[in-house]
């Protein structure tokens, strides 16, 4: 039991330091109000526990411990819907409803896809 608390723990200070350098370097060179580095990583997140949980289920090569530090530490780490709700809000006191909307619209239904492809990808491989 304290095994895998230690495995979430490390594995999503890897997400976390993952997350703040991509989502970062991605904002920075798009130039953008729009966070779109914001959504890159929930787009990415949601394609590798898409892949990460597939590969588990078919193949079972992935130990249960292995599977909780990617999907539970990394991956959770990773992810930043809390990011997102306070972006959205915050155009949205900023006047950018639009842009607000458009976030939720296109995260949401990237984030979709991603984990599909994940899935699907997984089956293929």
């Amino acid at each position: 039991m304290i095994e895998q608390y230690f495995l979430v723990f490390l594995g999503g200070g890897i997400g976390a330091v993952s997350r703040y350098g991509l989502s970062g370097m991605v904002q920075r060179l798009s130039g953008s109000i729009f966070p779109i580095g914001t959504m890159s990583v929930n787009v990415l997140g949601s394609l590798f526990i898409g892949l990460t949980i597939s590969l588990s289920d078919r193949f079972m090569v992935i130990t249960p411990n292995i599977r909780i530090f990617l999907t539970i530490g990394i991956l959770g780490g990773f992810t930043t819907f809390s990011t997102f709700s306070y972006e959205t809000i915050a155009l949205m006191h900023g006047g950018e409803i639009i842009t607000a909307g458009i976030n939720v619209f296109v995260t949401v239904l990237c984030c979709l896809a991603g984990a599909w492809a994940g899935i699907m990808l997984g089956k293929i491989i």
